[in-house]
Formats: structure tokens, sequence, C-alpha cells
């Protein structure tokens, strides 16, 4: 009877069981990828300070907007063609390299751009940009 005994008990160990040894793995994978993203979170630098002055590099591009009734608008405010060279002069003065960009509408007459490409023109403004719409097709 031992003999059948000891017989049935290598039939039970011959094969290997590694659901129990996978669910450990995953566990402990699991723990470390918590512990490894905690730790990172918690990392303490001390940033630099800014200063509370506005930084001069500001991006000071103007966009004249010329509405389909004719209306001009440096930037929001709508203004006439002799307070926009005014204005205009007063920025040229304060930055001597003042992008310009002009947008018009399509069905505007073409004599109101001139008019604001002239007076670009006289004041000197050499960047300047015309806002176009692309045609998908």
């Amino acid at each position: 009877m031992s003999g059948s005994i000891g017989d049935g008990e290598k039939d039970a160990y011959d094969e290997v069981n590694i659901t129990p040894m996978l669910d450990l793995a995953y566990v402990l994978m699991v723990i470390f990828i918590i512990m490894t993203t905690a730790s990172v979170q918690g990392i303490k630098v001390n940033l630099p300070k800014a200063s509370d002055t506005p930084a001069l590099a500001k991006p000071q591009t103007k966009a004249i907007t010329i509405t389909a009734d004719g209306t001009i608008f440096l930037d929001t405010f709508p203004v006439t063609l002799p307070e926009l060279e005014n204005l205009l002069r007063q920025y040229k003065a304060a930055n001597p390299s003042l992008p310009v960009v002009v947008k018009a509408d399509s069905t505007i007459q073409y004599q109101k751009v001139v008019d604001v490409l002239d007076l670009i023109g006289r004041l000197e403004i050499t960047q300047l940009g015309l806002v176009t719409q692309r045609i998908v097709k």
C-alpha cells in the first residue's frame, strides 16, 4: 500500500501551479510603481524667483483691422486715420522695430487698405504682415 500512496503523491506534484507566483509578482510590481511615483512627486526644489517688473521683450505686435463698413481698429479700439498715425508714431518711437499686421475684410474698398499701407510706409514701419485666409479645396 505504501507504494501506491507514494505513486499518488508523486502524481500530484508533476505540474507546478505558477498562478500564485504571478499574483505575487503583479502585487510587487504595483507596489514598486506606486512607491516610485510617490517618491518622484515628493521632490522639493527651490524655484528661481522672477522680478515683479514686466519684461521688456513682451510681444508688441500691433494689429490694424479694417471692417466691412470701413471702420479702422488698432488692436480692439476704433480709430480714425489721423489717430492711427499718431498712435503708431508713438509706438514706433518706443519700439523702432515695431511689427504691424493688417487685417481687412474681403468686401472692403481697396482704397482703405491702400490708405493704411501708405500711412505705414510714411512711418517707415518695415515689419508688416497682411493677414489672409487659406482657401481649402
